[in-house]
């Protein structure tokens, strides 16, 4: 198992960075129209705004809770 790792790992890094679909986001970023781009900013704010409450309701539950 640990050699399969290890050839999985060694051909990645000797890819080269033009075939590989992540390495410039930009690209796929500037192909959005600005409809596409809206909502993906809407998505991201609304992700945003989830995680702050996830994270006040735990910080609450953890840590207020056991000071009554």
């Amino acid at each position: 198992m640990t050699m399969a790792v290890l050839l999985r790992l060694s051909y990645e890094l000797s890819r080269p960075k033009a075939n590989n679909p992540h390495s410039d986001s930009s690209t796929s970023i500037a192909a959005l129209t600005p409809q596409e781009k809206e909502w993906a900013e809407k998505a991201v704010r609304r992700y945003a705004e989830s995680q702050e409450k996830k994270w006040r309701r735990w910080n609450e539950a953890m840590f207020e809770a056991k000071q009554s």
